[in-house]
């Protein structure tokens, strides 16, 4: 007999009817492990996305497809949330907290305007705030279980800088965004067969002028199917090599051929190509410096932000020395410099940072800027073009390569993971 979450109404032989004692109000669609997904979560997940898409001007599949889709990703969540529970990953209150309050910031909103956004849109703030934990959770699994493991030989980044020599794509950057069908491992050939005749069929529809990303929604089993597929901007070398080869044949608003990766079978579409620089071109390099106020128990993200407000205004206004007050309050190891972080390259920080230097004038104090290490003041000393030595060649290329392996190994191990897992699907059944 099919399982059903059921209420038993227990005034039912009171008013005569015991055929009505047996309310369904859920049932189990799918059992994953020892744990299971009910019609209500998938409900719940099926209307994220559509929102989600709808606000991305994508067209959601039709509703049995996005449920299957939804579905699966469902499964894989609660495969590696059980890990991390089984294993010891845990994200305190506090943690979240400062996760939620920064997301709220990141949309230029106080806390309360952001609930109130969330439930105008109908989403649970109580909901959302456990999606977001369960987010940090997955994030520091993959860490432990995959981005700490991989390693780079010296003789890997020897054969990588061999390889850019001749490589026509260096310095090339890629907009894309990908279809991955996922293929079991050690699956019979059939199953093989079944994928790629899936990933053919996203080809067909994507050719044939369906947008790309409702095509992702509909066949992408990747975490970014949602997303339209979208991997954004990529340069050459930091690509898996079959998504390198491939893109330096094709032309802005082309789709590939089905790829075949020990994942399954991707299909890629080149969206935007920007150009080259010649291998061995000047970069720029920026001297920079900082104040950094960590948030913690004791300084919320309100009062850092305040605190830097007053520093820039004694430094803009009042003629401070940045340097004196660095020493006095950051919280960086370079306050004994004066907050001096030296020359940077492109690349060299945290991605927020790195926007906001960009923008500065030489000379120029920033607004708070707000990065997961804390809030700054960034001051740009001097910017100068530079060759870039053999010692940062061998830099970049160990973490063009940390990135390609870490990405390829983090869809293997979630492969393995659900092949390894107990998946019972129950959602035919009505």
């Amino acid at each position: 007999m099919r399982k059903m979450i059921v209420v038993f109404a227990a005034c039912a032989a009171l008013v005569g009817h015991p055929a009505q004692a047996v309310v369904l109000v859920d049932r189990i669609v799918a059992v994953v492990n020892k744990d299971v997904v009910t019609y209500s979560e998938l409900n719940e997940a099926v209307g994220m996305a559509e929102r989600q898409l709808r606000r991305q001007g994508t067209a959601a599949p039709d509703r049995p497809v996005l449920e299957r889709q939804m579905l699966e990703r469902l499964i894989l969540d609660k495969a590696q949330l059980q890990l991390a529970r089984e294993t010891g990953i845990r994200i305190d209150d506090l943690q979240l907290d400062r996760s939620v309050e920064r997301i709220a910031q990141s949309n230029s909103m106080t806390l309360a305007d952001f609930r109130k956004a969330l439930e105008t849109d109908g989403v649970s703030f109580d909901t959302w705030r456990n999606d977001v934990r369960q987010q940090m959770t997955m994030a520091r699994l993959r860490e432990r279980e995959v981005e700490n493991r991989v390693q780079v030989t010296d003789s890997e980044v020897d054969l990588f800088l061999e390889q850019l020599k001749t490589r026509p794509a260096e310095g090339t950057e890629f907009n894309i965004a990908h279809v991955l069908v996922r293929v079991p491992e050690g699956a019979s050939p059939e199953r093989i067969r079944a994928a790629r005749e899936r990933a053919e069929q996203a080809l067909a529809e994507a050719r044939g002028g369906a947008p790309f990303a409702r095509v992702a929604a509909s066949y992408s089993d990747a975490p970014d199917a949602l997303q339209g597929g979208a991997l954004g901007w990529r340069v050459a070398e930091r690509l898996p090599e079959i998504f390198a080869d491939a893109l330096t044949k094709m032309k802005p608003g082309e789709v590939s051929e089905p790829l075949r990766s020990p994942a399954g079978f991707h299909i890629v579409q080149l969206v935007e190509v920007r150009g080259s620089s010649a291998a061995g071109a000047p970069i720029v390099q920026t001297r920079v410096r900082h104040i950094l106020v960590r948030t913690n128990e004791a300084v919320s993200e309100a009062d850092a932000r305040r605190k830097l407000l007053d520093l820039r205004d004694r430094i803009v206004s009042g003629g401070q020395d940045f340097a004196e007050l660095a020493r006095v309050h950051s919280d960086d190891g370079t306050a004994a410099r004066g907050g001096e972080l030296d020359w940077v390259y492109p690349g060299d920080t945290v991605p927020e940072f790195e926007r906001a230097l960009h923008e500065l004038k030489i000379g120029e104090v920033s607004q708070p800027v707000r990065t997961p290490f804390g809030y700054h003041l960034i001051q740009v000393l001097e910017r100068r073009s530079s060759d870039v030595s053999p010692e940062r060649k061998r830099l970049q290329a160990r973490q063009a390569l940390r990135e390609r392996k870490s990405d390829e190994a983090f869809q293997e191990w979630l492969r393995q993971l659900r092949d390894s897992t107990y998946v019972e699907l129950r959602l035919e059944e009505r």
